[in-house]
């Protein structure tokens, strides 16, 4: 099968996409770096001024330089998409489908679970429900060539494991990590409908990151010109909050109060007269921006919104400075932990793609695709073996030393951003669903951080004996090759 149309990594609970872990233990041979926890935040090495963005840029010595330009960046997407085969380029989908085709797509990340899972009152989730969604995903009627259907989505909508909403986890009592979510899309994110549920209320589609199943109610229905063409508008508006949400409509409540994430590119109507009303309301304190919406046949029509001018917005990607870096990042501190984007929130890696993409950066969605990214800048360590300590501490803590703002530091399951440096350490900004270090006693403290935070990386355990130095995996950079560090 083309690169371009191979399916997308699997399930995000195979994938390590969790960000919460139980790496291999290994020994504490290596020096641990002791830090303090102030009273004032309970968290090692981390002061409430550290809380606040403008504490790490001024610590840069050119916050505004710029890292990459906008021609570096679109050269950067090019490689990205023809070098990394977690990305799908959707101007380049084929008309055509086989059967075969199909099932690779769909059964990549629908097999049946292989332990037992859990429901929301903590019951088992029985054979005879699982069987029932291997039936509900109807693979027997996939016909031996089809072609796909292209649609926008039309508001942010989960991407699930099998066509449900039933909620499944790992053990009782722990309901943060639904094990068949997977994603989220979000409003004008293009897709190919490869295939539909047996009831007709789900869809398997392809889109440029990700495979999986949504809600048919979520995506309207157009041609393939009109879903490749929406996000190719000349003029658009990127949001560069963490969310924005449309004026409130009774108009148009498809539009209404519609919630936008960071990164999100919708166009901008700039030619839209004056004194023209959109849905009720004079336009001159907003922004005139186009939406998809859903017609009663689920079609496509492109209708325009109100954003108020007050939104967190730009009308260009930012420009990829430290500053701007920086800022981005803590503009989501302290949302909670959603894994796989639920919770209306976002995990560890979709915490850096949303950064990344309100420069206009690709980058894939799962820390395991990104870690390895051919694409980017990297640099690989070798995984300690069990029960020891690796013996590349020294270059472990050498390019830890030389980290730039924007770097991603991957150990098993995690990633973090790099925010500077401070008292020997460097300071990560990420979004965690564990954390911990070693306390005074020795043992290790389980603070259970569950949201984006601040931290340094080296007193931080991943276990009670292994630090997140020993267990670093790989770091990227998404600059070219031999930048040197502007802090």
């Amino acid at each position: 099968m083309p690169r371009s149309i191979q399916p997308l990594r699997a399930s995000l609970a195979s994938l390590l996409l969790a960000c919460t872990f139980a790496a291999a233990p290994v020994r504490a041979d290596a020096p641990t770096h002791a830090a303090a926890v102030p009273a004032s935040t309970g968290v090692v090495g981390v002061t409430p001024a550290q809380l606040d963005p403008q504490f790490w840029i001024a610590r840069q010595a050119q916050p505004d330089a710029l890292l990459l330009d906008a021609a570096g960046i679109a050269a950067q997407n090019a490689r990205m998409r023809a070098q990394d085969p977690h990305i799908r380029d959707m101007q380049a989908l084929p008309a055509q489908w086989s059967r075969q085709e199909m099932l690779k797509a769909i059964q990549a990340l629908s097999s049946p679970p292989t332990r037992t899972l859990y429901d929301v009152q903590g019951q088992p989730i029985s054979p005879a429900a699982l069987d029932d969604l291997q039936r509900a995903m109807a693979l027997e009627a996939i016909a031996p060539q089809s072609s796909p259907r292209f649609g926008l989505v039309t508001a942010r909508a989960a991407l699930r494991t099998f066509p449900t909403s039933l909620r499944a986890f790992s053990r009782t009592g722990d309901l943060d990590l639904d094990r068949f979510q997977e994603s989220a899309l979000f409003p004008g994110d293009a897709v190919a409908v490869l295939h539909a549920s047996a009831d007709g209320q789900w869809l398997f589609v392809a889109s440029e990151r990700y495979d999986a199943w949504i809600q048919a109610d979520k995506v309207a229905i157009g041609t393939r010109g009109q879903v490749l063409g929406y996000a190719r508008s000349p003029d658009f508006l990127i949001v560069t909050g963490a969310t924005v949400r449309t004026t409130y409509t009774p108009e148009q409540p498809q539009v209404s109060q519609l919630q936008l994430d960071m990164g999100v590119r919708v166009p901008l109507l700039r030619q839209w007269p004056v004194d023209a009303l959109v849905n009720g309301q004079h336009p001159y304190t907003g922004h005139v921006i186009q939406l998809p919406i859903r017609d009663a046949q689920g079609q496509l029509q492109l209708v325009p919104a109100l954003l108020p001018r007050t939104a967190d917005v730009a009308d260009r990607y930012l420009p990829l400075t430290a500053r701007n870096l920086i800022a981005q990042a803590f503009k989501f501190l302290g949302e909670r932990y959603g894994w796989g984007h639920d919770y209306d929130a976002r995990d560890c890696s979709g915490f850096v793609s949303e950064i990344y993409r309100s420069f206009g950066i690709l980058v894939p969605r799962n820390t395991s695709a990104q870690a390895v990214s051919p694409a980017l800048d990297r640099i690989a360590f070798d995984a300690p073996r069990k029960g020891r300590a690796p013996k590349d501490m020294a270059r472990r803590q050498a390019a830890v030393d030389a980290l730039q703002v924007g770097d991603l530091v991957y150990i098993p399951g995690h990633v973090m951003v790099n925010i500077g440096h401070l008292d020997g350490m460097a300071y990560m900004i990420h979004d965690t669903a564990g954390g911990g270090w070693l306390g005074a006693d020795g043992k290790r403290v389980a603070a259970h951080l569950n949201g984006v935070s601040v931290t340094p990386l080296e007193p931080m355990m991943a276990s009670d004996t292994g630090s997140y130095l020993q267990q670093i995996t790989n770091i990227q950079r998404i600059r070219p090759k031999g930048a040197t560090a502007a802090e």
